[in-house]
């Protein structure tokens, strides 16, 4: 008969795996690893699809009626311009309301614009700055500075940080 000290190495031995069985047994935790890894990666990609796919819509949305608060504000404006016109077609003949209503309509432009935080540029006097000002003609007037400005023609309009239209103005030159 055995010994206990032989019984217990030989159930340690049918205990012990195989190399094979070891490996066997380690692919099989792996497949299994790998397998969730892949659902849950398809999960992911599905999710980040879905939040493009979102987002793209959200964009061409905004984008599509990017301009409907600047419409909204000048609606008054336009109102008021109706309304002098309609004023204009009875009295024919009364110039002081006519000039009031145009001041009333451009002061009403002026807060509109305010408001989208569109600021206007160049007064006479000021100093010709290439990246504001378009120099539309040159003049030679001896009171004056070396590229002072003369007249403008147009003002200039900046929309936050971002010049929207130069200013076309008249610029001072004194003769070489």
């Amino acid at each position: 008969m055995p010994s206990k000290k032989q019984t217990k190495t030989a159930t340690k031995k049918s205990v012990k795996k195989s190399p094979a069985n070891k490996l066997k047994d380690e692919i099989k935790v792996l497949k299994v690893a790998l397998s969730e890894s892949e659902e849950r990666f398809i999960r992911l990609k599905a999710e980040f699809d879905n939040f493009r796919k979102r987002k793209e819509k959200e964009t061409i949305s905004l984008l599509k009626y990017e301009g409907e608060s600047v419409i909204k504000h000048f609606l008054s404006v336009l109102d008021d311009l109706h309304r002098l016109d309609d004023a204009i077609s009875k009295n024919n003949n009364d110039s002081e309301k006519l000039l009031e209503g145009i001041s009333l309509i451009i002061n009403g432009i002026n807060k509109q614009l305010e408001k989208l935080d569109v600021k206007t540029f160049c007064n006479q006097g000021d100093v010709l700055d290439p990246n504001l000002h378009d120099a539309l003609m040159i003049r030679h007037e001896k009171d004056k500075h070396e590229n002072e400005i003369l007249e403008v023609f147009e003002k200039g309009y900046l929309y936050k940080d971002r010049v929207i239209r130069h200013a076309k103005v008249v610029v001072n030159q004194t003769p070489s």
